[in-house]
Formats: C-alpha cells, sequence, structure tokens
C-alpha cells in the first residue's frame, strides 16, 4: 500500500487509523525533526475506498 501511495509505511498506518468509521486519534512521539515530518504527512494522505477496505481486511 505504501508503494502504491507513494508515501510511507508509518503514513498508511496514520491515515488508515485516522481516517475510518470511527476515528482513532493516534498518540505519535517524534525523537527527530524528520519522524515529525513523516508523521505530519499523514494528515494529508487520502486513501481511497478499496485502499481502506483492503487494509480493514487484513487480520
Amino acid at each position: 500500500m505504501a508503494a502504491e501511495t507513494g508515501a510511507t509505511v508509518n503514513q498508511v498506518v496514520l491515515s488508515w487509523l485516522m481516517g475510518g468509521d470511527i476515528p482513532v486519534l493516534p498518540l505519535v512521539g517524534a525523537s527527530s525533526v524528520a519522524q515529525l515530518d513523516e508523521n505530519l504527512g499523514a494528515v494529508d494522505l487520502d486513501l481511497t475506498p478499496e485502499q481502506r477496505e483492503k487494509l480493514d481486511s487484513v487480520n
């Protein structure tokens, strides 16, 4: 999914959590500016309904 969206794995996970039917606001930590920038990039990542469905179906 990360390769498909051009985002990092962490960004995909954070976007998926925040954009669900019941939004989850994950608590994230960053020990560098690069990690903070990566985390903030998840806010702008819009997963398609198909991508979201695929992630929801993973056990």
